[in-house]
């Protein structure tokens, strides 16, 4: 018979001890009868490799009970355990020898897809796949960060919890103007987000804001969406301004997607599926005006690995173009969504992308990659996708260092004066007669290889076609990535990498004879924890 352990709940946190690779333990918490914890964890009966937090705040005050599957007594797996103020110890934070310097990561545990990116009252929200509990993938919450300027990000904790429907898989949120699903109690429209409970069987719900999305409220009536097909998930709502209705992009199993309008979040038909043969899962679909002209737009459908088809959207029927193209390359940036409700206001499609990369020795695992505005041009090959990082970037520029045409001799040449870990590299270089370019930045060589048109970095490449001679590349690199945007954004290669530092921090280098840095800008850039 299991037993159980009291515990008067004095402190809002309750912090656990792990051990990565110990075995894994089920725990639950319940208040009376019902269960308002649980959760899978690799408590350490030693020394810990970090420490983690379950949140008790609703019951502070209050008696809880925790038992552990298997274990008939739980004080001793839990004999470490304490109730704090504060989910984490502040010394050290932010400053760990892995901890990205200006992308943003949890303060504890894993994380990767971004989830409900949503813009209201001057506010970027940030809700993300999140495990509280261990370095690894599993217990899947959506945790919480808001930002200002999407550079400078405050986690408040995790917003949702898994129930007796399942696990919290990925979602969109959306500012509900109209109240058109009846959640509003105050002055503010409410936020509602719509998520797939990872269950037996998955299905689509929702929950809402009526506190301008600082916390969300689950719908009694979930789920509002059931099952379809296989792994049925990661659903993307917009308002479609021409049919004044709610449109889903849903991911359904394989390689198809299918579209469902609503006029209340709450009931869902079907509109038509797609099959997309390259793609899979956390589908995005969203207007975009071509070359800036609002009377001349295309409908983006995206999916997780960095496909899109261009298309044109009645608000019943999504005709795709024949194409599908790619615009992320490299396999690290992924699951990437734009944010609602940010075009009226700001006029910019941003999106941000879950960086796969991984931070051996660290009480966090995982990042986001660096906020990009998208934008589609008119190119000689047709209509394409383009992206560049934010310009809030600037923000974090420091000290400076600029030069303009600098021959690159063959063996190449050292860059003097460069110093520290974090940069912005914006590069124009003409490729005379030489076959080959690179930069070695702290270590990692990027490579340009006329004959092929290709960039490469760490064994992975795309390509990048020579405009009038040259090329032009913006690198922004930190302790855990570098994310490469070629020819004005024309590609990104995104990549998740340590680099190894080195006693010269930026170095060029050319195969032949005419290469030339026809204008080079280096910017050191400060931290967002500092």
């Amino acid at each position: 018979m299991t037993e159980s352990m009291t515990l008067a709940v004095a402190k809002r946190y309750l912090r656990l001890p792990v051990k990565n690779d110990a075995p894994m333990r089920r725990v639950h918490v319940w208040l009376g009868g019902d269960e308002v914890r649980a959760f899978d964890i690799e408590l350490a009966e030693g020394d810990a490799d970090f420490w983690v937090s379950c949140d008790l705040g609703p019951w502070l005050g209050e008696e809880v009970t925790v038992t552990i599957d298997g274990v008939e007594d739980p004080h001793a797996l839990l004999a470490q355990a304490t109730l704090s103020d504060a989910p984490v110890d502040v010394e050290g934070l932010y400053r760990e020898p892995l901890r990205p310097q200006f992308h943003f990561s949890s303060q504890r545990g894993w994380i990767n897809d971004p989830n409900g990116l949503v813009y209201y009252r001057r506010t970027y929200h940030l809700y993300y796949q999140h495990n509280p509990y261990g370095w690894k993938w599993g217990n899947m919450h959506w945790g919480h960060a808001v930002s200002r300027d999407l550079v400078h990000w405050e986690e408040l904790g995790d917003a949702l919890y898994p129930d007796a429907l399942g696990t919290m898989f990925s979602g969109s949120a959306v500012v509900d103007w109209s109240n058109t699903a009846g959640f509003q109690t105050g002055d503010h429209p409410p936020i509602v987000a719509m998520y797939t409970a990872a269950g037996e069987p998955f299905t689509q719900c929702l929950a809402y804001s009526n506190d301008e999305g600082r916390t969300l409220e689950k719908v009694a009536g979930n789920p509002v969406l059931g099952h379809i097909v296989g792994g049925n998930r990661d659903p993307k709502v917009i308002w479609h301004v021409q049919s004044q209705q709610w449109v889903m992009a849903l991911f359904l199993d394989g390689h198809e997607y299918a579209l469902f309008a609503s006029p209340d979040l709450k009931s869902w038909r079907e509109l038509q599926r797609l099959t997309r043969g390259e793609d899979w899962e956390c589908p995005d679909f969203f207007p975009l005006a071509v070359d800036g002209d609002p009377g001349n737009v295309r409908w983006l459908f995206w999916g997780a690995e960095g496909y899109y088809q261009l298309g044109e959207f009645d608000g019943e029927t999504y005709t795709p173009g024949d194409e599908l193209l790619r615009y992320a390359w490299g396999g690290n940036a992924y699951a990437a969504q734009t944010y609602s409700d940010m075009c009226a206001t700001d006029g910019r499609r941003v999106q941000i992308a879950w960086m796969r990369t991984t931070m051996p020795g660290m009480p966090f695992n995982g990042c986001m990659a660096f906020p990009c505005e998208l934008s589609l041009r008119t190119t000689p090959e047709g209509i394409r996708l383009y992206s560049l990082p934010v310009r809030e970037i600037e923000t974090l520029h420091r000290r400076g260092h600029h030069w303009e045409d600098l021959a690159l001799p063959t063996g190449g040449v050292t860059l003097e004066g460069v110093e520290g870990e974090l940069f912005d590299i914006r590069a124009t270089i003409a490729l005379g007669a030489a076959s080959q370019v690179g930069l070695t930045i702290l270590g990692v060589p990027v490579t340009y290889d006329v004959a092929s048109a290709t960039l490469t970095c760490e064994g992975r490449s795309a390509p990048l076609p020579l405009a009038n001679g040259a090329i032009k590349l913006q690198i922004l690199v930190d302790r855990t990535s570098v994310e490469i945007f070629g020819n004005d954004g024309a590609i990104a290669l995104p990549l998740g990498v340590v680099p190894p530092g080195a006693d010269v921090p930026l170095r060029l280098s050319a195969e032949g004879e005419g290469a030339v840095v026809k204008a080079l800008d280096v910017f050191e850039l400060a931290s967002i924890w500092e």
